[in-house]
């Protein structure tokens, strides 16, 4: 795995949305390492946002971590507060924390359905809505950053790939693939980029299941043209190219970072 060997985010302010594991702790040292000051956005886990938090700090960069739930109103507000004060504004948001509560469609309650679109679309609708406001009373301070801002929505494959017995999630990140692209066509025009990312089968707890054995890891490659299951900094060098000026004609995309998952994988040999 290439490292970030560029300082391309130096002097820039990052929120990370379930920045304490997998991929958002990935972004987080990503981030960090090309310049910025990140904050760590956690809900549970306290420890492993603070051992993070002190691993940046220790390579000699600039974290903070913060507590939050994304799916309420007067938390996210309060996160974007902390955060502004102690730094004075914020440059990139990455819209990252997502769940998974799974049933099969007609076993689903509406609890299960609610809890995952509030995280998933509702979190972000509320996160993003304070870094545009936050953008825009600022606005674009050319030795920092060519835009006023930058949002990166993590979403999933499953933003177009249907997935059975995971409807709530396929559905909130179908979802989220429209919010993404209707913001970024609202605010293009105040130097505002909003983007996304989808990855594919990434090395997470998340999905553990499907790599930790080698059986379980060869039937998920069958998945993946490229013939390998990503690692979480994958994301995180994707997420500092669209956070960095070398992406400053980008907006309303999804990068999907997947291996080729996307690329149909069944259909290789004719269909």
């Amino acid at each position: 795995m290439p490292l970030i060997t560029e300082k391309v985010l130096v002097g820039q302010r990052a929120l990370i949305t379930g920045g304490n594991s997998g991929i958002g702790a990935a972004v987080a040292r990503a981030m960090a390492t090309a310049g910025a000051k990140v904050a760590i956005n956690y809900v549970s886990n306290a420890d492993a946002a603070r051992v993070l938090v002190n691993e940046i700090r220790v390579a000699g960069g600039d974290a903070l971590a913060v507590e939050a739930d994304v799916s309420r109103e007067d938390q996210v507000q309060e996160m974007f507060q902390s955060v502004i004060q102690t730094w004075g504004s914020l440059d990139i948001l990455v819209a990252n924390a997502g769940i998974q509560w799974d049933a099969p469609f007609t076993e689903m309650t509406l609890d299960q359905w609610d809890k995952v679109l509030a995280v998933n679309l509702t979190g972000q609708f509320l996160c993003a809505r304070e870094a545009v406001q936050e953008f825009l009373r600022r606005g674009v301070v050319p030795e920092v950053s060519c835009a006023a801002g930058k949002i990166i929505c993590m979403s999933s494959v499953h933003d177009i790939v249907p997935w059975a017995g995971h409807v709530n999630y396929a559905a909130s990140k179908g979802g989220l693939l429209m919010f993404m692209k209707s913001v970024a066509q609202e605010v293009a025009h105040q130097k505002i980029r909003v983007n996304g990312i989808s990855p594919g089968a990434i090395r997470t707890p998340i999905n553990r299941a499907a790599w930790e054995t080698p059986d379980a890891e060869a039937d998920l490659l069958k998945l993946i043209p490229y013939e390998r299951v990503g690692d979480p900094m994958d994301i995180g060098h994707a997420a500092v190219w669209l956070a960095s000026d070398a992406s400053d004609y980008v907006t309303g995309t999804t990068v999907y970072v997947d291996g080729g998952m996307t690329l149909y994988p069944g259909f290789r040999e004719g269909g």
